[in-house]
């Protein structure tokens, strides 16, 4: 007997999907003498001749037409055993049988009901549903295929094997005995059809299955179908005296048997495909749907002859604009094993040609997952032909090699790979291996140059490198190759590389070996450095070993060659950092060694470019590395070419800064040149010794006194200096510095920020710029954050900035970052021309204004120096929108209230700033009042939903809000409002924040301010005053808002049903106000008791039984819905709902039917498909294949019948 419990626990085995449903048949029984003798009594439920014997014997130690290890027969005990005793009660008594069985799905379905045997033999099997439904728990709404937990991971494949093996184990005759598996079959189809989505997963699942293993059956029968028909044309043919006629009647009675039982199977896959799978591919479950596109992916490749044609393959097609992705995904899988095997490439010519543009589309799909199969199709499409895709599809795949995701750009690689690399001549495979740019990969080198300068992407080399290194790592790291190209001489005939074509070899030269030393993908692929296997260090060692001994050599060569070139060399020079310096010593190549420092030299002499500069600096970095022998030899030579750069500098400044002498262009560029090296050396190397800081700063003094300092030394001259600072501190912080060296540093810090602060009012920007920049770097790393970390001893390093200096970087800010784009072009020397110049401008300033932020954040200049920056959110928004907001997350972290002032000062000075242009009488529906309240409500955004986190804030914030509001009293006389009484408007954005006690606190502080007049007015200048006491009285009854984070429309909707009264959950918030006692609150505390008898707050209805009937859902809540109330109707003028849910929450809709109907429709246009369509023969006990759809493959009715998906989601709540 069958019984559900059992299988929670020990139904954990698995198989493969592929080959699970094949076995033991009659084809491995060549002479018949098991195969079915008849229809008769074998039908009517007895086992076949040596039924069980297969089932217990052969079936388990031989599944799937393999030999299996003793681990998997192992596997399969369980469910053979399980099925075998459930035959034998079947043959015992078919009715207890199938009502086991009968119950069985309906418990893995989740379902607590039983079916009785009178209710299976007097009720038709959708009053068995029916009743099943109504007994199902509601409760929950997990069933065993989504839950969690140990016992239910391997459920589900459990479950598919047992049905495999059910139908293995009947497949010689209970199956065919019209009674179990129209039974089961009709019982399937009625619950796929449920509007219990547990019941229509469940048996949707079952039923594919079946229909897989009946695939399976079939395919059997179709070969033993094909081998008696050879074996009866051999017989047939032999001689009249060696013909042996009884065994002509033996075939002839088998082949007719084999027919007959291949007409039942198709009938049953036929009443399972029309009945279940017809209607189901398209239900309003995902996981449904990509149950049913995996399963006939599987038919189509198992049974290729019967399923792999287009009435078929139509609904994977149709399918591939499913709205989820993971029922995209199960659609390119299919194809995948179908277009994997060559044989059937001719049966997917039409639906190629039909639905390539999808496949191609969905190369660019959101999901990166569909995207990277829908590639890999598209790969096995081009091994198959190469005249499918054309141009414009293989380039759309082509520049994914550069996607950010490296799924996506491995598979694209490997498409490029076979499109440009496969096609090699059959002559370059029978000649013997060359070496050089004689060798096989040499052309193929070239081909990988062309594409990546033909793709434009130039900055880009590692990514295309990253893409093609699984699938071409044996040619990216033929460097040997690469070096002959660049190298030796073009052989006859054939065509030299051109300058742009080096120039880009050299460049994916470098991102080979960095690919290969560092062995992780480049910046923004990754998610971190992975641990790498035993093999993959060897082969990183065996790599860095091999590029060492050829660079080694051929450096200084490439070196010398391209020295006049600024970007090759800056390319080559990077090569050395990737080295296995021991090689140096251990392979006797010192004499390379001084070739290469000698090459460096010349070119540290020759080139003023700042990247050449700064690659050279890099390169002796890497290679003054103590810990290997070579150490001293690049030490000297470092050191003898330092000491004659300073020394030419020192000479060379001296007679430039001359008295009375006007320096001319030379002298100005040998000390810019000889600057700009020692900047880029001492960026990676302690020039100390030398004390440039002195020569610098007399250079900078200078430039202040006469005002025409050219504009590229003072730049370099800020820069080397400020790294004369940081290197001092790396010393001073070590701890073996002496207390002379501190106060050195001291004083030459602040000395420096002062030198800096003067050169923020020069007249160049990009001199301004520097001294910013420089100056922010100072101020945060010499602030009290330094003494962190116990390191006490630097306290008198802390430099704190005074008002001055914060004002002078406020007013660099404000002049040079908000400003413009038409503005910045003015002053960059007409370089904003193009829009690559203005992408740059804009990076630069938002760069700027981060720097500065950082200053509020870490708290070095004060918080409320951010309210000229917060006012510029919304015009800004689109070029430092995040910054900005970022920037107000980091303070409210560090002081709430302090935060919220800012906020407040921000609204304030914009609102003085337009009294100042439009006067007292402006109109409050114009462009400035309108965004002034417009950026209030994107800054009570900011806040959330957590309304007692904020509370302390939101009320400091109106409270400063109040107060600046009749700040200004009217000169016309008490009758007329305060000057800032429209600010009430404003400030009634905040309002909603408010808790609900917080807000009768805030109008008894109103009420301070007015005077018996005020209340009395109603003309339109005090519709602010009118409009803001009505958003705090208003909180009585419109706030919806929970006290308790965490709260969403989602869970509310949920638990509306079983959800207290609203009173008894704000009880418990209203006892920690009581508690509370901050000193922020200190003025909210001393108002409850005060009462004004002129301005006592309006009644509200706050009782929870008249509010109750008329709950509403929170969207409804936040848009002014009309509540009973007392007091005057609030009056809203210009106000849109408090859209506390705009950014935060969105509705939860669920779609029913997916939303490509008119597409399906479009694309079934032209499309003359045949339908397989098996004529069912009348059967007595086939009980309820008369009620199945006819005919459900036309696409239109389809996407037409609505009901079957539109009353799924009746059941929502249990569904989810």
């Amino acid at each position: 007997m069958i019984a559900a419990p059992e299988l929670q626990t020990e139904f954990h085995y698995t198989q493969d999907t592929d080959t699970r449903f094949s076995s033991d048949t009659d084809f491995d029984d060549p002479d018949g003498r098991n195969a079915i003798i008849g229809k008769g009594k074998a039908k009517k439920g007895k086992k076949g001749p040596g039924e069980k014997g297969k089932g217990v014997g052969k079936g388990a130690g031989r599944m799937n037409g393999h030999h299996q290890e003793n681990g998997m027969e192992n596997v399969m005990l369980f469910e053979v055993s399980v099925v075998d005793d459930w035959i034998e009660s079947y043959k015992y008594d078919r009715d207890v049988a199938l009502l086991d069985l009968i119950n069985f799905f309906i418990q893995c379905s989740g379902c607590k009901g039983v079916v009785t045997g009178e209710m299976f033999h007097n009720m038709q099997n959708s009053e068995i549903i029916r009743k099943m439904t109504e007994e199902f728990d509601e409760d929950s709404g997990d069933y065993p295929l989504t839950m969690a937990g140990p016992q239910w991971k391997k459920f589900k494949s459990s479950f598919c094997e047992f049905i495999g093996v059910l139908v293995r184990q009947c497949q010689y005759s209970i199956i065919y005995d019209e009674y179990m598996m129209d039974t089961v079959i009709s019982l399937l189809t009625g619950l796929s059809d449920s509007q219990v989505r547990a019941f229509r997963h469940t048996s949707t699942l079952a039923a594919m299955k079946l229909m897989t293993a009946l695939v399976n059956v079939a395919l059997n029968l179709s070969i033993n179908m094909d081998n008696t028909q050879r074996q009866y044309e051999a017989e047939r043919n032999k001689m009249i005296g060696k013909r042996a006629n009884d065994r002509l009647e033996l075939l002839l009675q088998k082949r007719k048997e084999l027919q007959e039982n291949q007409d039942e199977i198709e009938n049953m896959m036929n009443a399972i495909f029309k009945g279940v799978f017809v209607h189901r591919y398209r239900d309003a479950i995902a996981e449904i749907r990509a149950i049913c596109i995996e399963e006939i992916g599987v038919w189509m490749k198992m049974y290729s002859d019967a399923f792999l044609n287009d009435s078929y393959l139509k609904y994977v097609g149709w399918t591939m604009h499913d709205k989820q992705g993971e029922v995209r995904l199960k659609c390119l899988t299919a194809l995948q094993g179908l277009y994997y095997n060559r044989e059937l490439n001719a049966k997917l010519e039409l639906f190629t040609s039909r639905f390539k543009d999808r496949i191609v589309s969905m190369t660019l799909d959101k999901e990166y997952d569909v995207a990277v199969q829908a590639i890999k199709l598209l790969t096995l499409v081009l091994h198959s032909s190469d005249e499918v895709l054309t141009a414009e599809d293989c380039e759309s795949v082509y520049h994914l090699v550069y996607s950010a995701h490296r799924p996506v750009a491995v598979a694209a690689g490997e498409f490029l790979f076979k499109k440009l690399f496969s096609h090699r001549d059959p002559e370059d495979d029978s000649m013997p291996k060359r070496r050089g740019r004689q060798s096989v990969n040499a052309n193929l080198i070239k081909t990988t140059v062309f594409f990546f300068l033909e793709s434009e992407l130039h900055e880009h080399a590692a990514y295309l490198v990253d893409s093609m290194w699984d699938c071409a790592g044996e040619i990216l790291k033929d460097w040997e190759c690469m070096i002959s190209l660049l190298l030796d001489e073009p052989l006859p005939g054939e065509e030299a590389l051109t300058d742009r074509q080096e120039t880009a070899l050299i460049e994916i030269m470098l991102c080979t070996i960095r690919q290969a030393a560092e062995c992780h993908p480049p910046v923004g692929r990754g998610t971190g450095k992975r641990v790498l296997t035993a093999k993959e260090k060897k082969t990183q060692l065996d790599d860095r070993t091999r590029m060492t001994e050829l660079f080694a050599i051929s450096l200084p060569a490439l070196l010398a060659k391209y020295s006049v070139d600024a970007e090759k060399v800056t390319n080559l020079l990077q090569l050395p950092q990737f080295f296995d310096l021991e090689i140096y010593t251990t392979g006797r190549l010192e004499k390379h060694l001084d070739s290469l420092l000698r090459q460096i030299r010349e070119i540290v002499e020759k080139h003023t470019d700042t990247d050449v500069l700064e690659a050279c600096s890099k390169t002796y970095h890497s290679l003054c590395n103590e810990e290997f022998t070579i150490f001293n030899r690049v030490d000297i030579a470092r050191s003898q070419l330092l000491d004659e750069q300073v020394d030419k500098f020192n000479r060379l400044l001296e007679d430039f800064l001359q008295e009375g002498e006007d320096p001319d262009e030379d002298d100005a560029y040998q000390v810019l040149s000889t600057l700009k090296r020692i900047t880029a050396f001492h960026n990676a190397h302690d020039l100390s010794k030398w004390d440039l800081f002195t020569s610098n700063y007399k250079l900078l003094n200078t430039g202040i006194e006469n005002g025409d300092m050219p504009e590229q030394i003072v730049i370099h001259a800020l820069q080397c200096t400020h790294y004369v600072i940081l290197w001092s501190l790396a010393k001073v912080s070590e701890g073996t510095s002496k207390k002379e060296d501190m106060l050195i540093l001291r004083k030459q810090m602040r000395a420096f920020c002062l030198m800096c602060q003067r050169y923020l009012t020069s007249v160049n920007t990009a001199v301004k710029e520097q001294a910013f920049t420089i100056l922010c770097d100072l101020l945060l790393i010499f602030s009290h954050q330094i003494i962190s970390g116990g390191r006490e001893a630097l306290e008198p390093l802390v430099y704190t900035p005074e008002a001055s200096l914060q004002s002078d970087l406020l007013n660099f800010i404000l002049d040079h970052v908000f400003i413009d784009q038409d503005e910045d072009s003015n002053s960059t020397d007409g370089q904003q021309d193009d829009e690559a110049g203005k992408i740059e401008a804009l990076h630069k300033r938002r760069n700027l204004l981060a720097a500065y932020c950082k200053l509020i954040i870490y708290n070095v200049v004060e918080i409320n120096t951010g309210a000229d920056i917060f006012k510029q959110y919304m015009r800004y928004y689109n070029d430092y929108g995040d910054i900005i907001k970022e920037t107000m997350s980091k303070t409210r972290q560090i002081d709430k209230i302090q935060c919220a002032k800012t906020l407040i000062l921000s609204l304030q000075q914009l609102f003085n700033e337009m009294l100042s242009d439009l006067g007292p009488s402006f109109d409050r529906s114009s462009s400035a009042f309108c965004g002034i309240k417009e950026l209030a409500r994107r800054f009570s955004l900011t806040f959330g939903l957590d309304q007692l986190k904020t509370r302390e804030a939101i009320a400091m914030l109106h409270k400063d809000g109040i107060e600046f509001a009749f700040k200004e009293p009217n000169p016309q006389g008490e009758g007329h409002p305060p000057l800032n009484l429209a600010f009430l408007d404003i400030l009634s954005e905040f309002s909603s924040k408010l808790m609900r006690q917080d807000k009768r606190t805030v109008h008894m502080y109103l009420e301070r301010f007015m005077t018996f007049q005020m209340a009395l007015q109603r003309e339109d200048c005090w519709l602010p005053l009118i409009s803001y006491r009505n958003s705090l009285q208003a909180g009585g009854d419109d706030d919806t808002m929970s006290v308790v984070s965490g709260i969403s429309s989602r869970g509310s909707s949920v638990r509306s049903k079983k959800a207290k009264p609203a009173t008894g959950k704000r009880k418990l918030p209203e006892g920690k106000t009581e508690s509370s006692s901050s000193s922020s609150e200190v003025w909210m505390s001393r108002e409850q008791s005060m009462q004004t008898p002129i301005m006592m707050p309006s009644p509200h209805l706050t009782s929870t039984i008249m509010r109750e009937p008329k709950r509403l859902r929170p969207e409804e809540s936040y848009m002014g819905t009309p509540q009973p109330q007392h007091h005057q109707t609030p009056m809203d003028y210009n106000r849109r709902g408090t859209g506390l849910m705009e950014d935060d929450e969105e509705p939860i809709v669920e779609d029913v039917m997916m939303s490509s109907e008119g597409r399906i429709e479009d694309l079934n246009e032209g499309m003359d498909f045949d339908t397989m369509d098996i004529d069912l023969p009348p059967s007595k006990n086939r009980r309820e294949r008369s009620e199945l759809k006819p005919d459900f493959f036309d696409p239109a009715s389809i996407m037409d019948e609505s009901v079957r998906s539109t009353h799924f989601l009746g059941y929502d709540a249990f569904q989810r």
